[in-house]
C-alpha cells in the first residue's frame, strides 16, 4: 500500500537474521487462522472439473481466495523488506479473467464495489473498532481533505460519461444520436488518450506529493493531526475497556495513582513502538521461500479466480442473484479481505492514519490508476470496456463519497460515525440485491 511505501521511504533499517527454511514454513503456517480455509482450494477445483454445481464452485472458490489473498499480502510484505518498497497495486486476477471472458458488467461492478467497500465497510469498521478503545480518534485534516478532493475528481470522471448518455436521450421523438453512434462516442471518450493520461498524471502527482514534496502532511506527529482522546477511567470500566493509562505491565510500570507517578519523559523511547518497528523490519521467510510462495500463490489465485468467474454465469442464471451483486458486493470483499483485516487491526492500536491510508488510499488507487488501466487493457484486448458505468452505480458511488467527505471533514472519528458508514454499506448491499443492472448504450453486450 501507499502508506507502507511512505513508511519505507521515511526510514531505512538493517534487516534482521534471515530465517531458516523450517522457520519460514512455520511462519507461513502461522500467518493467519484463515489458512484453515485453504481446504476449499482442492474442493473448488474438484467440483469445477466434475461440473457438479456452479453454486458450490463459486462458494468454495470464494472462500479459497480469502486465505490466498492473505498469503499473497504476507509474501509481498516480506519481499518489500528487501526491495525497499511494497509491491502494491497488484491487480485482482478476477478482474483480468472476467475482462478476457467478456464479463464486463462484473468488471465494472467490481471496480465500483471495491471503492464502496473501502470507503464504507472498511473505513466504517476502522472507526467503529477504534471507537471501542478511544472516545475520539484523530487524523490529519489536510491529508484527509486532499484525499477527499481526489475521490471527488475520480467520481466526476465516472459521472461524466453517464451524464453524456442521459443528455443524448430522445426528446419529443428526436434522437440526437442513434445507439450505434452513442456507443461509438462513448468508446471514443473512454479511450481518449488525454483523459487517461490526465487521470494517471493526477495519480502520479499524488504519489510525488505524498512521498516527497509534502510527506510531512502524512506524518502522525504533524501539527494538524487531531489528538486521540481515551475514555475516562469511570466510563472505561463501565464499558469494560482496558485503560492503558493505569496498566503498563509490558514496560514494568504500574501507575495506579496518577498524582504520585512521575511525569512522562518526552525524550524517552516508546517501547511499544520500537518493538513493533523491529518486528516489522525482521523478515519472516528466507528470500527463496518468499519468491516461491509468491509464485505459487499467484498461480493458484489465477486458476481459482478463473474457476470463480466461470461459475458466475451458472450462479446467476437462475435469477436468484444478479451479476451486479456478485461484482459490487461479493468479489470486492473477498479480493480485499487481507488488507481489510489489517486496516481494522491497526485502528484499534490508534494508528488511524495507517487505516486511512489503506482504505482511502486504495480507493484513490483504484479510481485514478486501476480504472484507466483496465479500460486501456480492454481496448488492447479488443473488449469494449468503457468509462460509462451503470448510472445507478455511479449515483451510489457519488453519494457514498459525499457521505465520507462529511464524516472526515473534522479530522476526528468515533464509533457512531463508523456505524453510520457500515449501515450505509448494508443499505447499498440490500438495494443491489434487487437491482437487475443495466447496459447503457448497449456497448458492453457487444463484447465477443
Amino acid at each position: 500500500m501507499l502508506q507502507d511505501l511512505r513508511e519505507r521511504h521515511r526510514r531505512k533499517k538493517p534487516l534482521g537474521k534471515v530465517p531458516t527454511i523450517r522457520q519460514s514454513i512455520l511462519a507461513i503456517l502461522k500467518v493467519s487462522w484463515l489458512n484453515v480455509l485453504l481446504i476449499f482450494i482442492p474442493l473448488s477445483w474438484i467440483f469445477h472439473f466434475i461440473k457438479l454445481n456452479n453454486t458450490l464452485v463459486f462458494v468454495f472458490s470464494f472462500l479459497a481466495i480469502v486465505p490466498l489473498a492473505k498469503l499473497l499480502a504476507f509474501a509481498t510484505e516480506d519481499l518489500s523488506l528487501r526491495l525497499g518498497q511494497t509491491l502494491a497495486g497488484l491487480l485482482n486476477a478476477t478482474l483480468i479473467i472476467a475482462l478476457v471472458k467478456c464479463e464486463l458488467n462484473v468488471v465494472q461492478s467490481s471496480l465500483v464495489g471495491s471503492i464502496l467497500s473501502n470507503l464504507l465497510l472498511v473505513l466504517g469498521m476502522c472507526f467503529f473498532a477504534g471507537g471501542t478503545r478511544f472516545s475520539e480518534q484523530g487524523f490529519g485534516m489536510s491529508s484527509t481533505q486532499l484525499n477527499s478532493s481526489l475521490l471527488t475528481l475520480s467520481v466526476i470522471a465516472v459521472l461524466l460519461p453517464a451524464a453524456f448518455h442521459n443528455a443524448v436521450q430522445p426528446v419529443n421523438g428526436v434522437d440526437p444520436l442513434t445507439d450505434q453512434e452513442e456507443g461509438h462516442d462513448i468508446l471514443a471518450i473512454s479511450h481518449g488518450v488525454r483523459l487517461i493520461r490526465c487521470l494517471n498524471l493526477v495519480y502520479l502527482c499524488y504519489l510525488v506529493f505524498q512521498l516527497f514534496s509534502h510527506k510531512n502532511l502524512f506524518e502522525d506527529d504533524h501539527p494538524n493531526v487531531q489528538k486521540s482522546v481515551e475514555y475516562t477511567p469511570a466510563l472505561a470500566r463501565k464499558l469494560h475497556i482496558h485503560n492503558r493509562k493505569t496498566e503498563k505491565s509490558d514496560v514494568g510500570i504500574i501507575n495506579s495513582d496518577p498524582a504520585s507517578s512521575p511525569p512522562p519523559n518526552p525524550d524517552a523511547p516508546d517501547v511499544e513502538a520500537i518493538s513493533m518497528e523491529d518486528e516489522n523490519e525482521k523478515p519472516k521467510m528466507s528470500l527463496s521461500m518468499t519468491m516461491g510462495l509468491l509464485v505459487v500463490v499467484t498461480v493458484v489465485v489465477a486458476v481459482t479466480a478463473e474457476f470463480l468467474v466461470d461459475s458466475i454465469a451458472g450462479l446467476t442464471a437462475g435469477g436468484h442473484i444478479s451479476k451486479e451483486f456478485v461484482g459490487l458486493i461479493l468479489l470486492p470483499i473477498v479480493g480485499n479481505a487481507a488488507e481489510h483485516v489489517t486496516a481494522v487491526t491497526v485502528s484499534v492500536k490508534n494508528k488511524l492514519t495507517l487505516s486511512l491510508g489503506v482504505a482511502v488510499g486504495s480507493s484513490i488507487q483504484i479510481a485514478l490508476f486501476v480504472i484507466p488501466f483496465i479500460t486501456i487493457l480492454g481496448w488492447i484486448l479488443g473488449k469494449p470496456l468503457t468509462l460509462l458505468f451503470d448510472p445507478f452505480e455511479s449515483i451510489v458511488l457519488f453519494l457514498s463519497v459525499l457521505t465520507v467527505n462529511y464524516v472526515v471533514q473534522d479530522g476526528k472519528s468515533n464509533w457512531l460515525e463508523g456505524m453510520i458508514l457500515m449501515c450505509l454499506y448494508i443499505i447499498v448491499a440490500v438495494t443491489f440485491w434487487f437491482y437487475p443492472g443495466s447496459d447503457p448504450a448497449g456497448v458492453l453486450a457487444s463484447c465477443k
